[in-house]
């Protein structure tokens, strides 16, 4: 099978949807002329024209605005947000406008509309580029969220989401648009709720969310050479969640870490830890231990913004810790 950026998966995904689809548009700043600034969008307004790639001002509230509308009233627009950062600007137009209408006009009005940002640290992009926000959004009833780990989950939830009748936010790290993986040629769909087990194990259940799957994957190699097999189980979206395949796993291993990289309080790590905690207790050895970004402003310094997220060693610690009960001697 072929293998490509998760960048190129992106493009092609919006690309193929706005081929099937004449009402897919795609607005936001720099889509057109400059492809955004990590590229992502390339090419794509040489063959769909500037009436469906829409270069917008810096104007995040109104062209956010503008999509509910057009949502409204039959098209699918995708809205490309520069940074997840910005979400701080259009909550208004996302969570009280597109996340209710639906259920405000009982059910006679969607909003079919894609918001696709970028989430993550350790670029050294300070404070007000780096942050991971998933979490405000994941609190909005009407709002679904996906969160691509590689390349193939990228093309395959972007395509489920354009189709999609609901608002969708999709979070991908700015770290990995260059990582490669497999991605096949014919289409696909990734259904949304539809956890995907990484790696399978039996001694311990790690639960992560987009880059993070990648370190608990390389955790759990350096855990197996020390007798310790880890299960790895990927999301994919945090809501719709996926609580069967978590519940089913942890009830296998007895123990679990939630890894992701937004902030640990308050966010997806504490979320899911507390469902595995109430309809997984009796099968528990140890508590559910959350592992997410440390409660402060990302710092711009790279020797401090590096310890501020997890990594594969700070899960292989805490691993060893669970598994040899230490965690609740300390208890």
């Amino acid at each position: 099978m072929r293998e490509i950026t998760l960048s190129q998966a992106v493009n092609e995904a919006i690309a193929e949807e706005m081929r099937r689809d004449p009402t897919v548009f795609l607005l936001g700043e720099d889509v057109a002329e400059a492809g955004t600034p990590f590229k992502v969008l390339s090419g794509l307004v040489e063959e769909f024209g500037t009436e469906r790639v829409i270069d917008t001002p810096i104007a995040e509230p109104g062209f956010m605005g503008i999509a509910v509308g057009a949502a409204m009233t039959g098209a699918r627009p995708i809205v490309d947000l520069m940074f997840g950062d910005f979400i701080f600007l259009i909550m208004d137009q996302l969570c009280n406008q597109a996340a209710k209408i639906h259920y405000m006009s009982g059910g006679k009005l969607n909003v079919p509309l894609v918001l696709r940002t970028n989430m993550g640290a350790t670029r050294r992009s300070a404070a007000q580029h780096s942050q991971s926000l998933q979490a405000l959004v994941a609190h909005i009833p009407g709002l679904k969220v996906a969160m691509p780990s590689s390349a193939y989950e990228a093309k395959g939830l972007m395509k489920t989401a354009i189709r999609d009748n609901n608002p969708v936010v999709i979070f991908e790290d700015k770290l990995m648009y260059q990582d490669k993986a497999p991605v096949p040629e014919e289409e696909y769909l990734i259904p949304f709720g539809e956890a995907h087990i990484k790696r399978e194990g039996s001694d311990i259940t790690l639960i992560a969310t987009s880059s993070m799957v990648q370190v608990a994957e390389k955790a759990a190699a350096i855990l197996s050479k020390e007798g310790i097999e880890a299960e790895v189980i990927d999301p994919r979206t945090i809501v719709p969640l996926d609580e069967a395949t978590l519940i089913q796993s942890v009830k296998k291993t007895s123990r679990a870490i939630v890894i992701d990289e937004g902030h640990q309080s308050y966010g997806i790590t504490s979320e899911i830890a507390s469902r595995l905690n109430e309809k997984a207790f009796y099968h528990l050895d140890t508590p559910v231990v959350r592992m997410g970004a440390m409660d402060v402003p990302i710092p711009f310094s790279p020797a401090l913004e590096d310890i501020t997220v997890p990594t594969p060693d700070r899960v292989i610690e805490m691993a060893c810790k669970l598994c040899s009960g230490e965690m609740i001697h300390a208890a």
